[in-house]
């Protein structure tokens, strides 16, 4: 039997997006004719049929949306929850904001709350310990899409920086300026953190570098963590020649424990971070980090979530869109020359 014909084959035959396509079907009158007629012809080609009557059971909305993030006083979170804010705003929706503080069963809370009240779709950054099978069950009972942000379980549509790639620039141009050793700090374990290290491993390693990453080098996300992560690496009297935070945040943390140690970032070793949110360039001197630019993620990722409401969460394949990172390369790492 061949596979049904889906609005999203109609959508690709046409050269549309999904939502443009669900508003063609339903005769929305703000899209272009010409649009209108493309979509119409796909339609034919593919022999798509619209059942108009399960559509309209689908219609029955809250029109409110939930974003569940770590917190708000990380830039990286504030600048991705604005520009979900104001995307969903544009389309009619209120937004829900809870904060999980990166606790599963906090997180877990939030989301049946959120259930309870309604909400049509979800948009989360989840806490490092969810387990993605109690995450699914929870959601798919109540046949709540759900799209993840910044962190990556499978199972679920994602939306977050290519982390891998990312590293692997910082890689490369710490081993060119000729770090010998470098010390990944910070964080929990994620996968986003399993990604950047491998990033920084393969290009690294491959030029004979050293990368120190070990469960003591973990912390929390905030300042305070990654102090106590440098703390414990330098109180073993290792000093290595760069220092990657897993985060901003985490990087003012580093920032003040060198200087409490009577060392200075960019000059006595280098100092680099991921996220580039306003922190990295804020800092003195001002820290190279790698750009994993958040407002594109809430954008894409409340995109997606629309494209799963437009038709009613079915029919639609596992959705995964990696944002391209830039390396934003600054005197925390510029500055620093090799010790003699």
């Amino acid at each position: 039997m061949a596979p049904r014909i889906t609005l999203e084959d109609v959508s690709k035959a046409a050269g549309v997006s999904r939502s443009t396509a669900s508003l063609v079907v339903r005769g929305d009158s703000r899209i272009p004719e010409s649009t209108a007629v493309k979509v119409r012809e796909a339609m034919n080609t593919l022999g798509y049929v619209y059942n108009r009557q399960a559509a309209n059971l689908r219609q029955s909305r809250s029109m409110t949306i939930g974003l569940i993030v770590t917190e708000i006083i990380n830039p990286y979170f504030a600048e991705l929850a604005m520009a979900v804010d104001q995307i969903t705003h544009d389309a009619g929706y209120t937004i829900f904001i809870g904060y999980s503080r990166d606790m599963a069963e906090r997180q877990r809370e939030i989301i049946a709350s959120m259930i309870e009240r309604q909400v049509d779709g979800l948009l989360l950054l989840p806490a490092p310990d969810t387990d993605p099978e109690t995450l699914a069950k929870q959601v798919n009972a109540a046949n709540v899409p759900v799209v993840l942000l910044a962190r990556r379980f499978p199972g679920f549509d994602y939306v977050g920086s290519e982390n891998v790639k990312g590293a692997s620039l910082l890689g490369d141009h710490l081993a060119a300026l000729g770090c010998k050793t470098v010390a990944f700090l910070g964080g929990r374990p994620a996968p986003s953190l399993v990604e950047r290290e491998q990033g920084l491993r393969a290009s690294l390693e491959a030029k004979g570098r050293e990368v120190w990453s070990t469960e003591d080098l973990r912390s929390a996300i905030s300042p305070e963590g990654g102090a106590a992560a440098l703390g414990r690496l330098l109180d073993q009297g290792r000093l290595p020649d760069a220092v990657v935070a897993y985060s901003d945040i985490i990087s003012q943390g580093v920032y003040d424990e060198l200087r409490r140690r009577g060392l200075e970032p960019g000059r006595d070793i280098a100092v680099a971070s991921f996220d580039d949110t306003r922190i990295a360039a804020s800092q003195v001197p001002p820290m190279t980090s790698v750009a994993g630019f958040p407002p594109q993620v809430g954008a894409k990722g409340t995109e997606l979530l629309m494209n799963r409401l437009a038709d009613g969460n079915a029919d639609i394949p596992i959705q995964l869109a990696l944002i391209q990172p830039q390396l934003k390369i600054r005197s925390s790492t510029a500055t620093w020359r090799p010790r003699m």
